[in-house]
């Protein structure tokens, strides 16, 4: 297995991220739909401009077999930055092989690498596997108090 930092000028790293966003767009966890022509022909482009973007593929016998899009924002409770892992999957015929694990170390080492405070993340309540392997991984939900309760992740869509 091989983990790299990807490349989204290089057509092979491009087409790789945009298959398989696109395999995970079509799964239920995904939302299940594919990604419009209009956004796989903008996302490699649109991600490389942004700075603090984090792109990782792993490849498996050198095919495509996951990936993890990350986004560095801050922290202002603790000043410092923290990585916020947006999109995280591992291609149906390569689960069970270990991939998402050292996807995760690998985004834990480069959040370490740029001085991040924590990683962060979202995952819907019904999607167990996921959930299993981010607990595994020492993640857990987030509160400031427990009398306050976990946070929640809401959106406004624009």
């Amino acid at each position: 297995m091989e983990i790299q930092l990807a490349d989204l000028s290089v057509p092979r790293d491009a087409d790789a991220l945009i298959s398989l966003l696109d395999a995970y767009a079509n799964d239920p966890m995904g939302g299940g739909a594919p990604l419009s022509p209009d956004v796989k022909a903008r996302l490699p482009g649109d991600l490389a401009a942004r700075e603090t973007c984090l792109v990782l593929l792993a490849r498996l016998d050198g095919v495509p077999a996951g990936t993890a899009v990350c986004f560095e924002g801050y922290s202002t409770f603790a000043a410092a930055p923290l990585m916020n892992l947006h999109d995280f999957v591992v291609a149906p015929a390569f689960r069970g092989k270990g991939i998402a694990r050292a996807l995760l170390e690998r985004v834990v080492h480069e959040a370490r690498h740029r001085g991040c405070c924590k990683v962060t993340l979202e995952v819907l309540a019904n999607n167990h596997r996921a959930r299993g392997i981010y607990e595994r991984a020492g993640f857990a939900g987030y509160e400031l108090d427990p009398a306050a309760g976990q946070a929640l992740f809401l959106q406004k869509k624009l």
